[in-house]
Parts: C-alpha cells; sequence; structure tokens
C-alpha cells in the first residue's frame, strides 16, 4: 500500500513565501490506510491544515475517511464532555478540512510540503520521490518518515537536495509530542526552519538531529531491545524478570519484551537488517538468533497473537 503526505497552500508560493510560525496552516495530501498516517492527516486537519488524502482506490478512501471521523468522534467526545455541540462542530469542521483523491500527480505540482511514510523500501521510496520531483514545484519541500533509512540516500533521488530532510513522528501521533526533524548535509537551513515551524503548528515538540542510522530514539531503543533479548539467548535472566526490571528499576513503562511485542518483531528485524548491512562490523548491529526463529515462524507479536510472549 502506498502513502504519503502532502502539505500545499491554495495559493502559488515562491520559496521566500514557505510559512513560519504564526502564518497560515498548510494544506495536506496523504495515500495511506494505515493507522499511523491516518493519525497524521487527522492532526493535521484538526490543527487547521486542509488535508487532501491520496490512494489507490476511492473504496480504500472512504474506508480511511471513515477510520479518522471514528478517531475524531472519541477525541471530542472526551475534550469536550462538558459540551457536545462544540464537540460536533469540532469535528465536522476537521472533516470538512479533509478531502480525497487518487492522482498524485494532479496535486502535488501546487504542494509546499510532501512527507513520505510509505513501506521501508530504498528503491520504492526512491522511486516515488523521482516520479513526484518531475511534478512538483520547484520550491517545494520533501521529507521522508522512515525510520530506519538513511535520509540522503534517499534525497539523492532528486534534484532537491537542499530541499530534503527527514520528519519523523511517533506513534500514536495525536498523543505523542515528539517529531524528529533530520537534517542532512545538504539539507538548507531554511528548509530545516520550515520543518521545524511546521511540526510546532501541529502541536509537536521537534528535537533535530543529523542523518545517523535511527536518528535519536530508535538509534537508542532498537540497541537496547536486542541487548535484552542477547541477555535472554545467554540465559542471563528470564524475559519475565528483565521486564520486571526495566519497569520497577528503570521506571520504563513497558519491559523491553513486552516493547518488542507491541512494535512487531518483523519491525524490529527490518530496522537491524538494514543497520547491519550497513555497518556489519558494529556490534550493536548484529542480528539475533531467536528474533530471527520467531520471526520466520510468523510470529511476529502481540498482532499475530504470539511473539516471545503468546497473547489469547
Amino acid at each position: 500500500m502506498t502513502h504519503f503526505l502532502l502539505w500545499s497552500k491554495s495559493r502559488r508560493l515562491r520559496k521566500a513565501d514557505l510559512p513560519v510560525k504564526g502564518q497560515q496552516p498548510w494544506h495536506s495530501q496523504l495515500w495511506s490506510i494505515d493507522s499511523v498516517s491516518l493519525f497524521r492527516v487527522q492532526v493535521a486537519a484538526a490543527s487547521g491544515h486542509t488535508v487532501v488524502l491520496v490512494d489507490q482506490t476511492e473504496d480504500i478512501l472512504a474506508k480511511s475517511k471513515k477510520s479518522i471521523e471514528e478517531n475524531l468522534r472519541k477525541m471530542s467526545k472526551k475534550k469536550f464532555a462538558e459540551n457536545p455541540k462544540a464537540g460536533d462542530e469540532f469535528v465536522e469542521k476537521t472533516l470538512s478540512s479533509i478531502s480525497t483523491c487518487t492522482d498524485a500527480a494532479s496535486v502535488v505540482h501546487s504542494t509546499d510540503l510532501v512527507v513520505e511514510a510509505i513501506v521501508e523500501n530504498l528503491k520504492v521510496k526512491n522511486e516515488l520521490f523521482q516520479r513526484l520531483d518531475k511534478f512538483a514545484a520547484e520550491h517545494t519541500i520533501f521529507a521522508s518518515n522512515t525510520s530506519s533509512l538513511q535520509i540522503t540516500s534517499i534525497a539523492n533521488a532528486t534534484t532537491r537536495q537542499d530541499r530534503f530532510a527527514g520528519l519523523h513522528f511517533f506513534n500514536p501521533v495525536p498523543l505523542m509530542k515528539l517529531v524528529e526533524v533530520i537534517k542532512t548535509p545538504m539539507t538548507s537551513q531554511k528548509t530545516f526552519e520550515s520543518l521545524v515551524d511546521f511540526s510546532k503548528a501541529l502541536g509537536k515538540h521537534p528535537v533535530s538531529c543529523k542523518d545517523t542510522p535511527g536518528f535519536i530514539v530508535n538509534r537508542l531503543l532498537v540497541p537496547y531491545l536486542i541487548e535484552a533479548i542477547r541477555m535472554h539467548e545467554r540465559g542471563d535472566a528470564s524475559k519475565e524478570d528483565i521486564d520486571t526490571a526495566m519497569k520497577l528499576g528503570a521506571g520504563y513503562p513497558m519491559g523491553p519484551f513486552e516493547l518488542l511485542d507491541y512494535v512487531g518483531l518483523d519491525t524490529t528485524k527490518f530496522i537491524l537488517d538494514g543497520w547491519h548491512e550497513m555497518d556489519a562490523k558494529n556490534p550493536l548491529f548484529q542480528p539475533s538468533t531467536s528474533l530471527n526463529k520467531l520471526v520466520a515462524e510468523k510470529k511476529l507479536g502481540k498482532k499475530t497473537g504470539e511473539g516471545y510472549y503468546k497473547y489469547k
């Protein structure tokens, strides 16, 4: 499934017109049916941006918009508990900011910002950006929401390396305040500042990081998770005791094995394999025998009913 996010204004802009804090919001477009990407649409629309949801078929788009409406109504019941009428108005206003489309090329030409969130495959991402690069306006900024691939490798597929950066959101997007803004050696300061301001306009807290594998959060988190697996593989401690120790001793809300199952073992393996391919000698990036075995057996965590733990 292809999904990407585009923000555009209703008028044609020059580079000097890129929005900064306090200016009118950008419009948005997205290809997606996955929950993380739909949450981005929801957050963008709820914060005053006009969103165009783009996907392959009208049926997918209808289901996507229905999912967004359901999420908005749940949120409005809590946010407007004492004023249901205001909640209904909030939902209707947000939904009115979301339209749908199946032809990306017909809308990308007037876009200021493209945020890609498709499958973590460099070739597929490069093909998408090469195509969009032909239709997008000169001033348009491209950004990737990748959590594991190098931004520079994706940017090199385009002719706008100075207008290319990383913009990594966290799930669930409506609740998680963090956005990692990734600046490559070619990213201009103007592009970086525009993305920081855009993140703040969404109500997020942006942090900056160079184009290093995993950026900040995943670069620290994935090796921690893998080291927990290695402790268990060596027989140093049981997975249950490791989880308990990190929750009670470090104050973490979830233990590493609980988190691995929640994220998806295939996702963690995919990230680790990609890093290992980039730097095979790095001891932090070495493959895990038990992780590989569980993924091969399709035991991917909570989503399949079994991972390191079994779920009813």
